[in-house]
Formats: structure tokens, sequence, C-alpha cells
């Protein structure tokens, strides 16, 4: 009976040493595809703060809880069971849309580039429009849902060696981490001036801080967003460097590795970080590219199409909203005069 008793325990054992080590190894895959998806991270914390921008302050937070919530029902009920069919049926399929994201990653970095050049904003975010909230809500989840998506691919091509299960459950915890992070850091933005207003009208060390604090704010959004757009380009040109190397395109990939090595041989103790920052640099390039390829095509194909009825709107309103209309000619007046009215005289 004793002996059965502590077979029995050793097979507990075994069995939480198995799972404290499968555990780990969901923690540490969360974590490599975490820091894969970090570009796509930064934009969106860069990103959803705008959908607030024009709310009452005692609004901001319950619309930031409605959008996390809506960016995890787009991860859990639309994006996840989507991305493990396809890791499980058909994985060759995963490096051709990781490479499509890829690529809208760079379409995103590169328009906020040229918006910068060009002194307007990208999507037309300098609009000021009031929206109810169901519908800013709604945009602002729509948004999130190709974000998302990118997150999650990333995250899958990461771990797609994994068994479903660890697969599974990595792509939960990255799901529930990401939104987490994301929307709490959107949150302390969001709110990070009001705390600097009420710290100001302290006195003292505390109100001075608060002042900074306020000030900082401009400051941090414009890194934020500098960050954001950098990321995007380096993500989204190193994905399509990696895809095109899986799809037996290699000059691409082994001329920016070839490079990436003589600058690793050449610096000595400095060589990883060389390394490293040789091929961000080449990743960005390539991503800056590809993306203001994208811009030009959508210049010339949807965004014109779109414009065309805008700018027949715009031209009916102005004939019709504050222009008054030139008085007719003599010759028109007495044309369109009553042909019966009585003769002078």
């Amino acid at each position: 009976m004793a002996g059965g008793l502590v077979a029995l325990l050793d097979d507990v054992a075994v069995l939480a040493r198995a799972a404290a080590a499968s555990i780990d190894d969901i923690g540490a895959g969360a974590a490599k595809a975490g820091v894969k998806a970090a570009g796509v991270v930064v934009d969106d914390a860069a990103v959803t703060p705008q959908y607030v921008r024009s709310l009452a302050a005692e609004r901001e937070l319950p619309i930031i809880k409605r959008i996390a919530l809506g960016s995890l029902r787009n991860k859990f009920f639309i994006i996840l069971p989507a991305v493990l069919l396809l890791s499980q049926f058909v994985p060759w399929l995963l490096t051709p849309i990781l490479m499509l994201g890829g690529a809208y990653l760079c379409y995103e970095g590169a328009e906020k580039v040229w918006a910068k050049i060009a002194h307007h904003d990208a999507h037309g975010a300098g609009e000021e429009k009031v929206q109810d909230e169901t519908t800013l809500v709604s945009g602002a989840v729509r948004t999130d849902l190709i974000l998302s998506a990118e997150i999650m691919v990333i995250t899958l091509n990461e771990v797609i060696d994994e068994a479903f299960w660890s697969r599974l459950a990595i792509l939960a915890v990255v799901a529930v981490v990401i939104t987490v992070l994301v929307y709490g850091v959107v949150a302390l933005i969001v709110k990070m001036d009001d705390a600097g207003l009420r710290l100001s009208q302290r006195s003292g060390a505390v109100a001075t801080f608060g002042r900074g604090l306020v000030r900082a704010m401009p400051v941090v959004l414009t890194v934020l967003t500098v960050v954001g757009t950098a990321a995007m380009l380096w993500v989204g040109g190193h994905i399509l460097l990696l895809g095109t190397n899986e799809l037996n395109l290699h000059f691409l990939y082994e001329a920016v590795h070839h490079v990436e090595v003589a600058a690793h041989d050449a610096t000595g103790v400095l060589g990883g970080l060389v390394g490293w920052l040789v091929n961000t640099v080449a990743s960005a390039i390539l991503g800056l590219i590809v993306g203001a390829l994208v811009v030009l095509v959508m210049t010339f194909t949807l965004h014109r199409r779109r414009s065309k009825p805008a700018a027949a709107t715009a031209a009916a309103t102005t004939r019709t909203d504050g222009i008054i209309p030139a008085p007719p000619s003599r010759a028109a007046q007495r044309r369109d005069a009553p042909a019966d009215r009585a003769p002078r005289g």
C-alpha cells in the first residue's frame, strides 16, 4: 500500500514538473513572439489615443475599456480560430499572409512619413468630427482588427513548430498580455495630462512636477508617433526580407546578411550591436521603399476615386452655402420680364 502511494506521488511529481516545463515553454514562446510584434504594439498604442481626443475627460476611460474589450473579442473569436486553422491545415499560406501584413505595415509607416513631409494628416486624422460613442468605438475596433491580426500572425509564425495546444496557449497568452499592455499604456497616456493638471494646483515641488507633466505630454505623444512609425517600417521590412528568403528569392536577404556579417566582423566587441543595427536599418529602408510604392499606387487609384465625390460635394456646398450668385444681366432681366406688363405712359 505504501509502495503504491509513493509511486502515485512520484507520478504526480513527474506530471507537475512536465506542467511547469510546459508553462516555461509557453512563457518563453510568448515573450519571443511579443518582441517580434513590438512594431505593431507601439503603433497600436500610438493610434488609439486619437479616438478619445475630442471626448469629455470622464468618458475617456470607459471608451478605452470598450475598445479593449472589442480588441479581445477580435483576437479570441475571429483571429485566433482563423490563424490556428491556417496553421493546422494550410501552413504554407502563413508566409504570404504575413508578407501582405508586412506590406500593410510598410504602407502605414510610409504614409505617415509622407503626411509629415506634405504637412497633412494621414487618413484625414486632422479632421475634428464629433461622433457618437458607438460609432467611435466601432471604428476603433475595426482598426484594432487589422493591427491585432498582424500581432497574432507574427506570433504564430514564431511558434509554428510547436504542438497545436502549445500554439493555442501561446497565442492566448500573447492576446491577453498585449491587449492589457497596449490599452493600459493608452489609459496612462490619455489621463497623464489630467493628473498633471491636478498636481499643478497643489504647492511646492508637487505643483512643479504637475506642470512639467502637462508640458511633457505633447513631447511624449510626438516621440511615440515617431517610434511607432520607425517600428512599423522596420518590422514590415523585416517581415518582407525574411518572407522573400522563405519563398526562395534569396538575393535581398543574402545581400543584407553579407553586409551585416561584414559590419559584425569589422567592429569587434560591438559587432553584435552593429550587426543588428545594419539589419534593422536595411529592413527599415526596404519597408520605406515598399511602403512608398504602395502609397503611390493607392494615391492614383483608391484615393483618387474617393476624392472625386468629395470634390463634387464640396463644389455643390460652395455653390449653395457661401457664395452670393451674381445678379442677372439687363438683357436677362428684360427677357424674363412678364410679357403682359402694362406699357408705360
